[in-house]
């Protein structure tokens, strides 16, 4: 591996408990959220933004945005940082494809995004209903661009195959975190793993994403070496955000790392070669994704902003 780049120190002992003002939010408000909401609730649709307390759904939502959530809302595992319940899913809903592709339909966006919970007890890992939503989607709605936010499927190629067969626009598997406190953090996840999945993605042909979770006891040297991993299976787009712990059951907040740090790595990304960092505290996966659709963006305007640094 690469000599790592030259940092400031971090104390990963930190228990700071007041949130900062940085990591204020605005309240949910505005004709487009209530019409999302709507959308939502007429459709019997599950969204990760409010299962998952996203800190962001009033500002998508606001915009016409949301995240749907596939496969219901009971996750097969019980990861340690995700508010998501975990529990015994229901039946398969094999007409939820059409409904999620209708509501994309009716809110009229350009760029959509769909994750899903895990639902290992399946024997396909609900990848058939991963291919058929991304298929309704597209076929009702051939001008908007897709994400998928998937799981690791176990690590099962032809599984994985079938989202490759599918075509989304960018397939995004999250790392969630540093190799070192993985088995912590999502326990029955595997570091390596999820890596593979990332590279068969890459090979496939597909736009690979993946996303961090900061503060929960990983050093800096941590986040670079986890950074130097992804760019050696070729990851495309990069996400970094603060980790929020949403109930007093999950893992602890154990620091809250300032915006000039995220600043600080969102640069080393972009010398590292990723092609879109997006780094920041209030940044969560699906943070800005129809930007991250297209190659070459988040690249030019980092350059455009360290032109402008210059020039100034």
């Amino acid at each position: 591996m690469q000599e790592l780049p030259v940092i400031s120190s971090v104390n990963s002992s930190d228990t700071i408990l007041k949130k900062p003002n940085w990591l204020r939010v605005k309240l949910p408000l505005g004709e487009s959220y209530k019409h999302v909401r709507g959308l939502v609730d007429n459709h019997k649709l599950h969204t990760i933004c409010e299962s998952g307390s996203c800190p962001n759904m009033g500002e998508c939502w606001g915009e016409g945005t949301a995240t749907f959530m596939i496969l219901g809302n009971v996750c097969t595992r019980s990861c340690a940082f995700c508010a998501v319940a975990t529990g015994r899913p229901d039946a398969v809903d094999w007409d939820e494809p059409q409904r999620v592709a209708e509501a994309i339909h009716l809110m009229k966006v350009k760029h959509a995004v769909v994750t899903s919970v895990d639902r290992d007890e399946l024997n396909d890992g609900g990848s058939i209903i991963w291919y058929n939503t991304i298929k309704a989607i597209k076929t009702l709605n051939p001008t908007t661009t897709l994400e998928t936010l998937i799981p690791d499927f176990r690590g099962i190629k032809e599984q994985i195959q079938r989202i490759i067969d599918a075509a989304p626009e960018v397939v995004s598997h999250n790392m969630e975190t540093v190799e070192e406190n993985t088995r912590r953090v999502r326990i029955q996840a595997k570091y390596r793993r999820s890596l593979e999945v990332l590279r068969l993605l890459k090979e496939g042909g597909m736009r690979t994403k993946s996303g961090l979770m900061l503060g929960i006891g990983e050093t800096k040297e941590e986040i670079i070496e986890t950074m130097y991993h992804l760019r050696e299976v070729n990851l495309d787009v990069l996400t970094l955000g603060q980790y929020l712990q949403p109930t007093k059951k999950h893992l602890p907040v154990l620091r809250f790392v300032h915006p000039d740090e995220f600043a600080e790595l969102r640069e080393i990304g972009y010398q590292l070669g990723f092609d879109y960092v997006e780094s920041g505290p209030l940044v969560r996966s699906s943070y800005h994704s129809e930007r991250h659709a297209h190659k070459g963006v988040g690249r030019s305007i980092w350059m455009s902003e360290k032109e402008a640094a210059i020039n100034n």
